[in-house]
């Protein structure tokens, strides 16, 4: 466990249980340089301890990034809990949740991940103040979405020379949240529209109500267009993937998109732009954070618009080092987590 931990640049890992409810939960401390740790916590079945630490500590080290190049006053964390085979009472369970992250006095603060929702954050903001995305917070999705259409322009800008979308063929994989409002915005620009999504009723929905084409999961990646937009589960982009892809650039909402940092190599030597998932998706964060500080909206949708202009500099920055941008952008977020 502390090798994982040195390795991943880790700060603090806690565990706690609760038999009470059945909670079983750690949570990953990254980097505070900048400010507390803010992270999502997960819901979900594990095969066993050792996976769920890795994950905690995977999507905490992202978290990291994330915030330092939003330009947040926040660090890096991510909870797990590990979902057990049965609940007598979820509201106790997250609950007891609340009571340990009240115990960490701010170090960390969570908000609504894979598995979990407002109520469940309304359940944990019983017991502690370091809580967002509650019911009366707000779904942090459409935000999300926001930023990586800003983000989809500007990597348009780079690869195609225009930030102009309309009668551009646009491929999003994965109609969740995120994928879904992203979809509505791009139909709303113009864009060609082919889509997949493991759920065929919100396949059907995008086609119905966007005029959108639908593509089978298997085939969404090899379809022919100007850009790939992951908005699904994370590693999409692998040494299977990778070499059938015919598209110029790749931009979505997905966290962990690149199975390896290798893969960003051989999408540069492809010449296909790679816009790095931590950078283009970070609109929830940055809802997430400013939100919980007081910020009103239309100083964070203001934030959000950055995201774009961060991509254009990140992208700036590759060509002349003739590096892959997520490589430049790892480089820039350690300058700021480490100095």
């Amino acid at each position: 466990m502390f090798a994982m931990m040195e390795s991943a640049r880790l700060e603090a890992l806690h565990l706690a249980q609760d038999p009470a409810t059945g909670l079983q939960a750690i949570i990953a401390i990254h980097n505070t340089r900048l400010g507390p740790a803010l992270g999502g916590c997960r819901y979900l079945a594990y095969p066993d301890t050792d996976s769920a630490v890795r994950d905690a500590i995977r999507l905490a080290q992202g978290m990291s990034y994330k915030a330092a190049l939003a330009g947040l006053e926040q660090g890096g964390g991510k909870a797990v809990i590990i979902r057990p085979g049965h609940v007598d009472n979820r509201g106790a369970l997250f609950e007891a949740f609340g009571r340990m992250i009240e115990s960490l006095k701010g170090a960390y603060i969570t908000a609504m991940d894979s598995g979990t929702s407002s109520a469940d954050m309304d359940c944990i903001a019983q017991q502690t103040q370091h809580v967002t995305s509650t019911t009366s917070a707000g779904d942090p999705s459409p935000h999300t979405a926001m930023g990586v259409y800003a983000g989809i322009r500007a990597t348009a800008l780079a690869r195609l020379g225009s930030s102009d979308l309309e009668g551009l063929r646009i491929a999003v994989q994965g109609l969740g949240n995120v994928g879904f409002a992203l979809a509505e915005q791009l139909a709303a620009a113009g864009v060609e529209l082919f889509v997949s999504d493991l759920d065929p009723g919100r396949v059907q929905l995008a086609v119905e109500q966007l005029g959108a084409h639908a593509v089978s999961s298997e085939a969404l990646l090899s379809t022919p267009c100007e850009i790939l937009a992951p908005c699904g589960l994370g590693g999409v982009l692998n040494a299977q993937t990778v070499g059938t892809l015919h598209c110029a650039a790749v931009a979505g909402a997905a966290n962990n998109q690149l199975a390896s940092g290798e893969i960003a190599d051989e999408l540069e030597a492809r010449g296909i732009l790679y816009a790095p998932d931590y950078v283009i998706n970070s609109g929830g964060l940055i809802y997430v954070s400013l939100q919980h500080r007081g910020y009103e909206l239309p100083a964070i949708t203001a934030h959000l618009a950055q995201i774009g202009l961060r991509l254009t500099d990140i992208y700036a920055h590759a060509q002349a080092d003739k590096h892959s941008p997520a490589r430049v952008a790892d480089r820039l977020a350690e300058r700021l987590l480490y100095g």
